[in-house]
């Protein structure tokens, strides 16, 4: 079961360097097999990084968060193709998302809609000026994703269930905020445990400072796919 886990696992790379992500992956060895690259390492070297995973036999889910003109969207996702991506973000805007469903198509790149940031909670979304608060605007925006043909939803854990019932079986269901029993949440406000993640619809979990700012990160991500592996 947890070499299953090691599927649904996917460690976010939020360092500063490659140099620093490269010691994590040789830290985590083959315990970790799918990770998560996302603005900060991107901008560091990080995408000739993330095709050195891929070839390496990897996953990556490169967390870009897309948005832009239809073509510029369906442009950027043609070249992504072609990195060797697992998963790829996108914010949930239907345009943005019906482009880059086009341009994915007869590859094997799993286009994510982001719905609400999980660092976002509602006097936020209020001051961004949206009329909906946290929960009505993802499930929203997971309607919009099924629709749109994506591949799947990143969400908060506490909406998990909800989308799941909007998505059906078959999509995604990302969730990044995870923290493990008595870990720091850090900049996160909805966050919620590995197994309760899991429990409530995920079928992925992103987790980064639990593992990789743990003093020893190897044991910190065997413990947690311990944890996910007790979810029948």
């Amino acid at each position: 079961m947890t070499a299953d886990m090691r599927e649904r696992l996917i460690v976010g790379l939020d360092v500063p360097t490659v140099r620093e992500a490269e010691a994590i992956v040789r830290k985590l060895d083959d315990e970790v097999t799918f990770y998560k690259i996302g603005y900060q390492l991107a901008f560091a070297g990080g995408l000739d990084f993330a095709r050195e995973l891929a070839k390496s036999g990897r996953k990556v889910f490169l967390d870009m968060k897309l948005l832009d003109i239809d073509n510029t969207v369906a442009s950027a996702v043609e070249n992504i193709v072609k990195m060797g991506m697992t998963m790829l973000t996108l914010h949930a805007y239907p345009k943005a998302m019906k482009a880059a469903v086009a341009a994915a198509s007869g590859s094997d790149l799993c286009l994510l809609g982001v719905t609400v940031l999980t660092s976002m909670d509602e006097q936020d979304m209020m001051d961004a000026g949206y009329e909906y608060d946290p929960h009505t605007l993802v499930l929203r925006r997971a309607e919009q994703a099924r629709i749109a043909g994506m591949g799947g939803i990143v969400c908060s854990a506490e909406e998990a269930s909800a989308v799941r019932r909007i998505v059906g079986p078959d999509m995604a269901v990302v969730t990044p905020g995870i923290r493990p029993a008595g870990a720091d949440k850090g900049d996160q406000k909805r966050v919620m445990t590995p197994a309760d993640a899991l429990r409530a619809g995920a079928s992925h979990l992103v987790v980064a400072r639990p593992i990789v700012k743990a003093d020893d990160p190897r044991a910190a991500a065997r413990a947690i796919l311990a944890e996910m592996a007790t979810v029948k």
